[in-house]
């Protein structure tokens, strides 16, 4: 029996992921009335959606380190992608909210990191519930 630890690899990824999404551009902004009216929407203009991303982020992290208790670490890994969905929606919806409709809205390809994030933490899940069963099986037989 060999228990692999892929789901650390998932994880670490899964918080680089959301790491890169603090320091990535969410949306652009333009208004076409106004000349060269860009903006970038960032997590430095909504801190406290940056506070949730930074937790989400080191909740990741410290889900790596659970190994040794995998309730612990499947409740952290399902809390993590919990929240990285809420910062998800919550991204896109401040992104859309009050503009007028001559403001064109772009949304960056950050809310793929998201995404992406979602999947490995999703996969670490997954592992770790493998390992689960396979630690199961061993004391059945022992």
């Amino acid at each position: 029996m060999v228990i692999q630890r892929w789901q650390s690899v998932w994880l670490l990824f899964a918080a680089i992921l959301v790491t890169i999404f603090c320091f990535v551009p969410v949306a652009v902004v333009s208004d076409p009335s106004a000349e060269l009216a860009v903006a970038n929407l960032t997590m430095a203009d909504f801190p406290v959606l940056a506070v949730v991303n930074g937790l989400v982020a080191l909740l990741l992290f410290i889900a790596i380190f659970l190994y040794k208790n995998t309730k612990r670490q499947k409740t952290v890994t399902l809390l993590s992608m919990l929240l990285i969905c809420v910062v998800a929606v919550v991204t896109v919806t401040i992104a859309f909210q009050g503009r007028d409709e001559a403001t064109r809205i772009e949304i960056g390809g950050s809310v793929l990191l998201l995404i992406g994030a979602l999947l490995f933490a999703t996969m670490a899940y997954r592992g770790i519930r493998h390992d689960e069963k396979l630690l199961r099986a061993a004391d059945r037989l022992r």
